[in-house]
Protein backbone atom coordinates (compact mmCIF):
# COMPACT_ATOMS: atom_id res chain seq x y z
CA UNK A 1 0.00 0.00 0.00
CA UNK A 2 1.62 3.40 -0.75
CA UNK A 3 2.25 5.85 2.04
CA UNK A 4 -0.48 8.00 3.16
CA UNK A 5 1.00 10.93 2.46
CA UNK A 6 0.87 10.00 -1.48
CA UNK A 7 -2.21 8.30 -1.55
CA UNK A 8 -4.12 11.80 0.00
CA UNK A 9 -2.32 13.51 -2.44
CA UNK A 10 -3.47 11.83 -5.23
CA UNK A 11 -7.23 12.39 -4.43
CA UNK A 12 -6.55 15.98 -3.15
CA UNK A 13 -7.87 15.68 0.61
CA UNK A 14 -6.42 15.97 3.92
CA UNK A 15 -6.63 14.01 7.20
CA UNK A 16 -6.80 15.79 10.32
CA UNK A 17 -7.47 15.75 13.70
CA UNK A 18 -11.57 16.67 14.56
CA UNK A 19 -12.12 20.21 15.48
CA UNK A 20 -14.35 21.55 17.63
CA UNK A 21 -15.98 23.92 14.65
CA UNK A 22 -16.22 20.44 12.91
CA UNK A 23 -19.37 19.01 15.00
CA UNK A 24 -21.94 20.52 12.85
CA UNK A 25 -20.41 19.29 9.89
CA UNK A 26 -20.15 15.75 11.36
CA UNK A 27 -23.30 15.86 12.54
CA UNK A 28 -24.62 16.47 9.28
CA UNK A 29 -22.71 13.80 7.38
CA UNK A 30 -24.14 11.08 9.99
CA UNK A 31 -27.62 11.88 9.11
CA UNK A 32 -26.71 12.23 5.14
CA UNK A 33 -25.45 8.79 5.63
CA UNK A 34 -27.64 7.08 8.11
CA UNK A 35 -30.11 4.95 6.05
CA UNK A 36 -27.71 2.60 4.72
CA UNK A 37 -25.45 5.31 3.15
CA UNK A 38 -28.43 7.38 2.11
CA UNK A 39 -30.10 10.58 4.20
CA UNK A 40 -32.06 8.88 7.23
CA UNK A 41 -34.99 11.20 6.64
CA UNK A 42 -36.50 8.22 4.88
CA UNK A 43 -37.32 6.27 7.73
CA UNK A 44 -36.49 8.92 10.61
CA UNK A 45 -37.58 12.43 10.88
CA UNK A 46 -35.68 13.67 13.62
CA UNK A 47 -32.17 14.28 12.66
CA UNK A 48 -30.80 16.17 16.55
CA UNK A 49 -31.58 12.69 18.35
CA UNK A 50 -30.08 10.58 15.07
CA UNK A 51 -27.33 12.54 15.38
CA UNK A 52 -26.93 12.61 19.34
CA UNK A 53 -27.07 8.82 19.53
CA UNK A 54 -24.29 7.99 17.13
CA UNK A 55 -21.92 11.18 17.36
CA UNK A 56 -22.13 13.06 20.63
CA UNK A 57 -20.24 11.09 22.97
CA UNK A 58 -16.95 11.26 20.73
CA UNK A 59 -17.63 14.75 19.48
CA UNK A 60 -18.66 16.40 23.06
CA UNK A 61 -16.23 13.75 25.71
CA UNK A 62 -13.36 12.18 23.59
CA UNK A 63 -12.97 14.65 20.62
CA UNK A 64 -8.94 13.84 21.04
CA UNK A 65 -9.98 10.46 19.00
CA UNK A 66 -11.49 11.38 16.00
CA UNK A 67 -10.24 12.82 13.26
CA UNK A 68 -12.04 14.14 9.18
CA UNK A 69 -11.12 13.79 5.61
CA UNK A 70 -10.98 17.79 4.40
CA UNK A 71 -11.68 18.25 0.30
CA UNK A 72 -11.23 21.72 -0.58
CA UNK A 73 -11.89 22.75 2.64
CA UNK A 74 -15.14 20.61 3.60
CA UNK A 75 -15.34 17.85 5.43
CA UNK A 76 -16.60 15.31 3.26
CA UNK A 77 -16.06 12.26 5.91
CA UNK A 78 -14.66 11.23 9.42
CA UNK A 79 -14.19 8.77 11.65
CA UNK A 80 -14.79 9.41 15.75
CA UNK A 81 -13.23 6.27 18.41
CA UNK A 82 -13.13 5.56 21.74
CA UNK A 83 -10.29 4.40 23.89
CA UNK A 84 -11.63 5.18 27.48
CA UNK A 85 -14.59 2.56 27.21
CA UNK A 86 -15.42 2.47 30.88
CA UNK A 87 -15.99 6.21 30.89
CA UNK A 88 -18.24 5.52 27.09
CA UNK A 89 -20.07 3.15 29.23
CA UNK A 90 -21.30 5.50 32.19
CA UNK A 91 -21.31 8.60 29.78
CA UNK A 92 -23.82 7.20 26.85
CA UNK A 93 -26.03 6.08 29.86
CA UNK A 94 -26.34 9.50 31.22
CA UNK A 95 -27.19 10.42 27.38
CA UNK A 96 -29.33 8.15 26.41
CA UNK A 97 -32.15 9.30 29.24
CA UNK A 98 -31.41 12.64 28.11
CA UNK A 99 -32.13 11.37 24.85
CA UNK A 100 -35.22 9.37 25.87
CA UNK A 101 -36.45 12.45 27.61
CA UNK A 102 -35.63 14.36 24.88
CA UNK A 103 -37.43 11.64 22.35
CA UNK A 104 -41.06 11.24 24.61
CA UNK A 105 -41.48 15.36 24.76
CA UNK A 106 -41.40 15.54 21.01
CA UNK A 107 -43.94 12.39 20.92
CA UNK A 108 -46.06 14.01 23.37
CA UNK A 109 -46.46 17.15 21.21
CA UNK A 110 -46.93 15.08 17.81
CA UNK A 111 -43.73 16.02 16.38
CA UNK A 112 -43.43 12.32 14.66
CA UNK A 113 -45.12 11.39 11.69
CA UNK A 114 -45.74 7.30 11.28
CA UNK A 115 -41.99 6.76 9.42
CA UNK A 116 -40.73 8.16 12.73
CA UNK A 117 -42.89 6.57 15.13
CA UNK A 118 -42.03 3.10 13.10
CA UNK A 119 -38.22 3.63 13.87
CA UNK A 120 -38.65 4.13 17.40
CA UNK A 121 -40.93 1.48 17.88
CA UNK A 122 -38.46 -0.81 16.75
CA UNK A 123 -36.06 0.74 18.54
CA UNK A 124 -38.51 -0.26 22.11
CA UNK A 125 -39.41 -3.64 20.82
CA UNK A 126 -36.14 -5.16 18.77
CA UNK A 127 -33.50 -2.82 18.90
CA UNK A 128 -31.66 -4.95 21.23
CA UNK A 129 -31.99 -8.05 20.05
CA UNK A 130 -31.09 -7.33 16.76
CA UNK A 131 -27.72 -6.01 17.86
CA UNK A 132 -24.78 -8.35 17.63
CA UNK A 133 -23.03 -8.57 21.13
CA UNK A 134 -19.51 -6.38 21.58
CA UNK A 135 -16.77 -6.71 24.03
CA UNK A 136 -16.97 -4.67 26.56
CA UNK A 137 -13.50 -3.83 27.63
CA UNK A 138 -12.36 -2.45 23.91
CA UNK A 139 -11.71 0.60 21.99
CA UNK A 140 -14.58 1.02 19.12
CA UNK A 141 -15.09 3.38 16.30
CA UNK A 142 -18.46 4.94 14.22
CA UNK A 143 -17.48 6.42 10.84
CA UNK A 144 -18.80 8.16 7.78
CA UNK A 145 -18.39 9.92 4.12
CA UNK A 146 -20.75 11.47 2.13
CA UNK A 147 -21.75 9.46 -1.08
CA UNK A 148 -19.65 11.12 -3.55
CA UNK A 149 -16.76 11.12 -1.59
CA UNK A 150 -16.28 6.96 -0.95
CA UNK A 151 -14.40 5.94 -3.75
CA UNK A 152 -11.62 8.47 -2.55
CA UNK A 153 -10.12 5.96 0.13
CA UNK A 154 -10.99 8.70 3.03
CA UNK A 155 -12.74 5.67 5.40
CA UNK A 156 -9.72 3.29 4.41
CA UNK A 157 -6.82 5.59 5.59
CA UNK A 158 -9.12 7.38 8.53
CA UNK A 159 -8.58 3.45 10.19
CA UNK A 160 -5.24 3.55 9.60
CA UNK A 161 -5.21 6.32 11.25
CA UNK A 162 -6.71 5.60 14.47
CA UNK A 163 -4.98 2.20 14.77
CA UNK A 164 -1.77 3.97 14.69
CA UNK A 165 -2.94 6.36 17.52
CA UNK A 166 -4.39 2.99 18.92
CA UNK A 167 -1.24 1.36 18.92
CA UNK A 168 0.68 4.45 20.26
CA UNK A 169 -1.52 4.48 23.79
CA UNK A 170 -1.36 0.97 23.90
CA UNK A 171 -4.40 0.04 23.34
CA UNK A 172 -4.72 -3.72 22.37
CA UNK A 173 -8.29 -4.06 20.53
CA UNK A 174 -11.30 -2.08 18.89
CA UNK A 175 -14.15 -3.10 17.18
CA UNK A 176 -16.81 -1.42 14.78
CA UNK A 177 -19.92 -2.33 13.41
CA UNK A 178 -21.29 -2.30 9.64
CA UNK A 179 -24.58 -2.73 8.05
CA UNK A 180 -24.24 -5.84 5.42
CA UNK A 181 -26.47 -7.38 2.82
CA UNK A 182 -24.09 -10.58 2.47
CA UNK A 183 -22.63 -11.71 5.44
CA UNK A 184 -20.69 -14.69 4.53
CA UNK A 185 -19.03 -12.77 1.72
CA UNK A 186 -18.47 -9.77 4.31
CA UNK A 187 -16.92 -12.15 6.68
CA UNK A 188 -14.33 -13.57 4.33
CA UNK A 189 -13.47 -9.69 3.37
CA UNK A 190 -13.48 -8.84 6.99
CA UNK A 191 -10.52 -11.78 7.73
CA UNK A 192 -8.61 -11.01 4.60
CA UNK A 193 -8.17 -7.43 5.96
CA UNK A 194 -7.02 -8.61 8.95
CA UNK A 195 -10.51 -8.50 11.20
CA UNK A 196 -12.47 -10.92 12.61
CA UNK A 197 -16.38 -11.23 12.76
CA UNK A 198 -17.23 -12.02 16.38
CA UNK A 199 -21.04 -11.89 15.81
CA UNK A 200 -24.13 -11.10 13.79
CA UNK A 201 -27.52 -10.07 13.73
CA UNK A 202 -30.30 -10.05 10.78
CA UNK A 203 -31.81 -6.25 10.97
CA UNK A 204 -35.72 -5.44 10.55
CA UNK A 205 -35.83 -2.02 10.87
CA UNK A 206 -35.94 -1.10 7.42
CA UNK A 207 -37.31 -4.31 5.93
CA UNK A 208 -39.97 -2.61 4.20
CA UNK A 209 -37.83 -0.63 2.29
CA UNK A 210 -35.30 -3.09 0.87
CA UNK A 211 -35.96 -6.32 -0.99
CA UNK A 212 -33.01 -8.67 0.69
CA UNK A 213 -31.88 -9.34 3.97
CA UNK A 214 -29.91 -7.06 5.90
CA UNK A 215 -27.35 -7.87 8.47
CA UNK A 216 -25.25 -6.00 11.13
CA UNK A 217 -21.81 -7.17 11.59
CA UNK A 218 -19.51 -6.98 15.00
CA UNK A 219 -15.98 -7.17 13.98
CA UNK A 220 -12.71 -6.69 15.79
CA UNK A 221 -8.62 -6.28 15.55
CA UNK A 222 -5.92 -6.73 17.29
CA UNK A 223 -3.56 -3.94 17.33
Amino acid sequence: MKPLEQRTKTYDYVLRPYRTEDRERIRFICCETGFLGNPIDEVFGDRDVFADYLTRYYTDAEPESSWVGEKNGEVVGYLLSCKRWHWNRWWCFWNNLRIAAKVACRFLLGRYDARSRKFLGWILLKGRKENPATPRASAHFHFNSLKDHRRMGIARDLVVTMLDDLKKHGVRQVYGQMATYDHRRTARLYEYMGWKVIDKKKVTKYQDKLDKELWLTTIIKEV
